[in-house]
């Protein structure tokens, strides 16, 4: 038995003997291809929505060549490590990894973390659409990680900070306090650039670690705080923005090389579409999010220009942080990039005005 044929049956056995999670397949014997796509996320994500127009176009594009799998709640593979290594391996095709996640893959890639870099959703999209995410592509490969990038969605809106009973309107008002951050290291510099205590918790403990004491605040966007109940605990939001939440979805390059041009392609414009649907459904979902936070109680603060400003100048270190780990290299790219992307954006808006 080869590496790839051991770890399909090892992942087959974990699917057999799992119980709950959403499996969507149309199980068409006549398939040539099939693509498995695996979500930690459970149905209600929309990650979980773009997986399923990504599905439907692939199937209806390819007349039924190509059979698209949909595992969601973890169901095919359980961590970000093993859904790597099953796309590595070629035992699954598709996975989405979060900006800030990339840092334990390719840690040059947590520039697209850093904060305070994107004034708004129209920068954000345009820098993550165009010839950076090329470069990183190309880079990923050249790093033989056997994964290539298709597009990058958006996973949750921003990142905001979040607080159980204390509004935070300054950097100052983190110090000394613990917030819950993912792993990612540029996540926990951030907070430790504002002084505050940064404290990795996985994600189904955070209500637990809000509840009892053990954070006084997290990091996350809107949705999800309401989506996993964390506003019974959370009562105060800041509106600071300071990491848009792509995701970026990636493909196995083992099976990718598998595939006749002609289905790639089908592969690739079902990636956009899902790229499209991820970031309208998010938008969408944020009004009844926040509109529930709000007639739960909660208080929601939009932080004055001068506190913005406070906020990027007090975590000017991060970049300084982020140069000494990986270089400039990767930094300068994003501020061209960044720089390119509002220029574009301001003269779209002044020739409206002619």
């Amino acid at each position: 038995m080869t590496r790839r044929q051991v770890l399909l049956s090892i992942f087959a056995a974990i699917f057999f003997a799992s119980v709950g999670g959403t499996v969507v397949s149309t199980h068409d014997s006549n398939a040539e291809y099939t693509i498995r796509v695996s979500i930690l996320g459970s149905p209600e994500d929309e990650d979980y929505d773009g997986a399923l127009v990504f599905k439907q176009f692939v199937e209806s594009r390819s007349n039924g060549r190509a059979e698209v799998e949909v595992y969601a709640s973890g169901q095919f593979c359980a961590s970000e490590p093993e859904c790597v290594e099953g796309m590595q391996t070629g035992v699954l095709q598709a996975f989405m990894i979060t900006t800030g996640g990339m840092g334990s893959i390719f840690g040059p890639a947590q520039v697209l973390d850093l904060p305070y870099v994107f004034r708004d959703n129209a920068v954000a999209e345009c820098v993550l659409d165009g010839s950076m995410m090329g470069e990183l592509r190309g880079a990923i490969l050249d790093a033989d990680l056997n994964i290539r990038l298709m597009t990058v969605s958006n996973t949750g809106g921003w990142r905001n900070f979040a607080s159980t009973n204390f509004q935070i309107r300054t950097p100052d008002d983190i110090k000394n306090r613990k917030f819950r951050t993912i792993s990612a290291p540029v996540q926990q510099e951030l907070v430790r650039q504002f002084g505050g205590n940064p404290t990795p918790v996985v994600w189904a403990e955070v209500y637990t670690a809000l509840a009892t004491g053990v954070v006084d605040g997290t990091k996350n966007g809107i949705q999800d705080i309401v989506g996993m109940k964390l506003d019974e605990q959370i009562k105060y939001i800041t509106l600071d923005g300071h990491s848009y939440m792509g995701g970026l979805w990636w493909f196995s390059e083992a099976s990718w090389q598998e595939l006749p041009r002609d289905i790639q392609r089908i592969i690739y414009d079902g990636f956009q579409e899902l790229k499209t649907v991820t970031r309208g459904i998010v938008k969408r979902r944020e009004i009844e999010a926040y509109a529930e936070f709000e007639n739960g109680g909660g208080s929601i603060y939009v932080p004055t220009p001068d506190e913005k400003l406070m906020f990027r100048s007090a975590a000017q270190g991060v970049r300084t942080w982020y140069t000494a780990a990986y270089g400039d290299v990767w930094l300068n790219k994003l501020d061209q990039a960044v720089t390119a992307c509002e220029k574009q954006i301001d003269s779209a808006f002044e020739a409206t005005l002619n």
